[in-house]
């Protein structure tokens, strides 16, 4: 028999059923299989026949069903596939923990082997999911866990919570509001047997007073036991190989990537000298019929000392010619046409129109985000060209120092450390950012001021 995802869903069943936390191998009742997985008991039993006929399950009428040896490792590599797409939705993704368990139903039938190896690998090789569930290895097999539940683990002992064993929604935001997610430190205080109720002692020494039924849920540890350590190296190593939270906001040196397809994003910028004078430039980024190509416009506003007005206007054409990925960097160069809209007469603008091409790269190692350009700049009164690197740090998921390097022609050399830090909204994702530019130019020192912001989302 092919396995169908409705043979993978009856023995994930009878897997969890026989083999769930703290229960002994047993036979699992057909009544309890029929309510599980939705059907009447008569469905279940003649798909039970089916299982057993292709040697997956052994039946025992009026008593249940317990799973074969190849019946049980079929099982636990659905679960391996359920709980890696769990994780990787959540760290890779974005997705809360509350909401991952529904589509993991859905993709567990559907990834490949070769993609679930993958997400392993990337993942850092993880022990468990998001909500503590151990996640069995290719072949199979599962890492034994010596656990206790708040009800039966010592009183007065400070324990660490390492598994969730309810996937329901609400459960969980009842978990993660009282700060009793996994890896959180916890201590039982009471246990009042006549309101059924456990009182604890929590994060920030909280004290929350929960229901046995939710007490029962919780899985703990004593918190000195070393597979919580693994665990959370484990987690240390998937966050260090995740995509970067924050894409395209560099300050002077352009990063490779174009906006994904339906998304817009706007920036604006302001740089201020210490003697008062500031320019600023407002830009706004938009994919053309998807990811590969791309337009902008950037709109700069200056203000000196002797004049105030917009500069000149550039509209720019990106094309995404390689993404970051399999050992090359991502490579997308650009075009510009220079317009002038500004008043050359008073400083704001070049006189006549021009031209600018960049070519920038981007490639990740790990926490690391390194990117450089090279380009040149052509209007009447200057030809010029450019070459510039950054490299940008991942702190934590949206925090970021970096530091940019720039040299223009042969006489202006700006450094500029700086740090952005962004927060996702529904579809949205804001960045702010500070830097300090220093420039070197004609023998002068200049020491400068700049501002970030940038708001990206969907129009679709």
């Amino acid at each position: 028999m092919l396995p169908s995802s409705t043979v993978e869903n009856y023995l994930k069943t009878i897997y969890l059923g026989t083999s769930g936390p703290g229960a002994e191998p047993r036979l699992l009742p057909m009544g309890q299989l029929a309510s599980a997985v939705g059907v009447t008991p008569g469905t279940a039993t003649t798909m039970v026949k089916t299982l057993a006929e292709s040697g997956l399950v052994n039946y025992e009428p009026y008593a249940g069903v317990a799973l074969t040896r190849a019946g049980r490792r079929l099982a636990a590599l659905v679960l391996r596939r359920h709980r890696l797409v769990e994780l990787f939705l959540v760290q890779v993704m974005g997705l809360r923990w509350d909401e991952v368990h529904d589509e993991a139903e859905l993709l567990e039938h559907v990834v490949s082997d070769r993609l679930i190896d993958r997400m392993d690998e990337m993942l850092g090789r993880p022990e468990v999911d998001p909500h503590g569930d151990p996640i069995p290895d290719s072949e199979g097999l599962i890492k034994k866990q010596q656990t206790q539940t708040l009800l039966t683990c010592p009183v007065g002992t400070r324990m660490t919570v390492t598994r969730i064993v309810d996937q329901d929604k609400q459960f969980l935001r009842f978990v993660e509001s009282n700060d009793l997610k996994p890896g959180e430190s916890v201590q039982v205080e009471e246990r009042d047997e006549a309101s059924d109720s456990v009182r604890l002692r929590g994060k920030h020494n909280r004290r929350i007073t929960i229901g046995a039924r939710a007490a029962s849920k919780l899985l703990v540890q004593a918190a000195r036991i070393i597979v919580l350590v693994a665990a959370m190296a484990s987690a240390a190593r998937a966050q260090a190989t995740r995509p970067f939270e924050i894409i395209d906001n560099s300050f002077l040196i352009e990063e490779a990537f174009n906006q994904d397809a339906g998304t817009v994003q706007t920036i604006g910028t302001l740089r201020m000298s210490a003697r008062n004078d500031w320019e600023s430039s407002l830009t706004q980024e938009w994919p053309l019929l998807g990811h590969t190509h791309q337009v902008s416009y950037s709109i700069p506003y200056a203000a000196t000392t002797s004049a105030r007005g917009v500069g000149d206007v550039m509209l720019n054409y990106r094309f995404q010619l390689m993404g970051d990925g399999n050992g090359t960097p991502a490579f997308s160069p650009r075009f510009s046409l220079i317009l002038p809209t500004g008043n050359s007469a008073r400083g704001l603008g070049e006189g006549g129109v021009g031209w600018q091409m960049n070519l920038p790269f981007s490639e990740q190692a790990r926490d690391l985000y390194l990117h450089w350009n090279v380009g040149f700049t052509r209007v009447p009164s200057i030809s010029r060209p450019h070459v510039g690197a950054s490299a940008i740090w991942r702190a934590a998921p949206m925090l970021h120092p970096l530091v940019e390097a720039l040299v223009e022609g042969t006489d202006r050399i700006t450094l500029s450390p700086g740090m952005r830090v962004g927060w996702n909204r529904h579809d949205a994702q804001w960045v702010i950012g500070i830097a300090a530019p220093l420039t070197r130019e004609d023998a002068v020192t200049t020491l400068s001021g700049l501002g970030y912001l940038s708001y990206e989302f969907p129009f679709k």
